[in-house]
């Protein structure tokens, strides 16, 4: 069965723009999606593909959160084939065995201004590295995200996309989810 994986920008981060659990459940079968499943509290749906577009999957989901909930949030989505290639272009893979250095940026579509990320001197950010391949932009920060400056001005670079992040081992769960 084909899927698609739902990532919501900024829920319940912080105690931001709360949406549980069950209740994220529930929205999405509201809009007819099937065998849907929620991977932690912070906005990763995974169901089975409903046939139309991930935008769509995308738009009526961030539509449906507003209407009933009053939350603006940002949403994208992969189906599993291109979460899996997702996972297999990671430009880091010594990475892997320390899977919470390793974070994953998914942008709604591929930037069409990337010159001030370009911008951006690798060499005041090392060990700390980013590669932008494709909708995905990948980020290392072998001694952690809360420490690294490098992913504070990625954070900062306006892309004109809609981008939410997460980490490896999130990422990974995600496809095995899609898998079961």
């Amino acid at each position: 069965m084909s899927r698609q994986i739902a990532l919501l920008r900024g829920i319940n981060v912080g105690g931001h723009n709360s949406f549980p659990k069950a209740r994220q459940l529930a929205l999405a079968e509201s809009l007819g999606l099937e065998d849907v499943s929620v991977l932690l509290q912070t906005g990763n749906i995974v169901f089975a593909d409903p046939g139309e577009p991930p935008a769509e999957t995308a738009r009526a989901l961030r539509d449906r959160i507003a209407a009933d909930l009053g939350l603006a949030v940002p949403v994208v989505v992969r189906t599993r084939d291109e979460l899996a290639a997702a996972i297999a272009a990671n430009p880091f893979p010594h990475a892997v065995a320390e899977p919470k250095s390793l974070h994953v940026t998914f942008l709604s579509a591929v930037p069409a201004d990337t010159a001030r990320l370009d911008a951006l001197d690798p060499a005041a950010f090392a060990p700390d590295q980013y590669r932008l391949i494709g909708r995905e932009l990948y980020l290392w920060c072998p001694d952690g995200i809360g420490r690294s400056r490098l992913a504070g001005a990625v954070g900062r670079v306006r892309l004109g996309v809609t981008a939410t992040a997460r980490n490896w081992t999130t990422v990974t769960r995600l496809l095995a989810l899609a898998d079961a």
